[in-house]
């Protein structure tokens, strides 16, 4: 279970409050207007930006001070946050070791979560030479080979087309189900959010609110939202 005690965030004139809890296991999006505070809270999480005030823990254990790389936890960002250097396989590894000393064993790992994202024969492709989906579907494959038991999504498929992307929030779906992974969803589109996430945490006015369902919420926004959706 993720808890936000009393969690704090200032920036110059901006701030965010959270105190709130989200299960293990629960697909939640963080959905609000521009500049309301989603990254920010996001980043918190992931270690890349200290509070100001209040505690973050994972089931019981305060991880506020905890370094990013230590934390229970992986992040996609939206752009996927690749080397251009390496390999798909390669880029796959550093989830394994970052120095990217890697067993057979390893390696048979690396091929077997490369087919198990459709990436069969690719990983031998640097990124320049995959398309933007496959580009997806590498960093996703490189969460999944390391099974954290939270995952961050920073918008990392904004930039695919619709279809596409409906095929990678139906894949980070299943990786979820399949390892118990509590997910949270940077959202800008409503009907992702409806497609992944039960619930929805609302960030506007300075409050990221406890997570309540996606549909009530959508189908009967309040005005903050209802202005942003229009």
């Amino acid at each position: 279970m993720l808890t936000l005690d009393d969690l704090t965030l200032q920036q110059g004139t901006f701030r965010l409050h959270a105190n709130l809890t989200v299960p293990t296991g629960a697909r939640v999006a963080l959905i609000g207007p521009s500049g309301a505070g989603k990254t920010t809270l996001l980043s918190a999480i992931a270690g890349f930006l200290p509070p100001n005030g209040g505690r973050i823990l994972w089931n019981g254990a305060e991880i506020t001070r905890t370094a990013p790389g230590d934390r229970p936890l992986s992040i996609l960002f939206q752009d996927q946050n690749l080397f251009p250097h390496l390999t798909a396989a390669q880029n796959i590894g550093l989830g394994i070791s970052p120095a990217l000393r890697l067993t057979p064993q390893d390696r048979a790992r690396i091929e077997a979560v490369l087919e198990r994202v459709d990436l069969a024969g690719l990983g031998t492709r640097r990124p320049a030479e995959l398309s933007g989906g496959q580009q997806s579907r590498v960093a996703l494959a490189r969460a999944l080979l390391r099974a954290r038991p939270m995952l961050l999504l920073d918008e990392p498929f904004a930039a695919l087309g619709p279809a596409l992307k409906a095929d990678m929030l139906a894949l980070v779906a299943q990786m979820a189900a399949e390892q118990g992974t509590t997910v949270l969803m940077v959202s800008h589109d409503p009907l992702d959010a409806r497609r992944l996430c039960p619930e929805t945490i609302l960030v506007a006015g300075g409050e990221a609110q406890p997570p309540q369902p996606t549909s009530a919420l959508l189908d009967n926004p309040p005005e903050v939202l209802r202005a942003y959706l229009q």
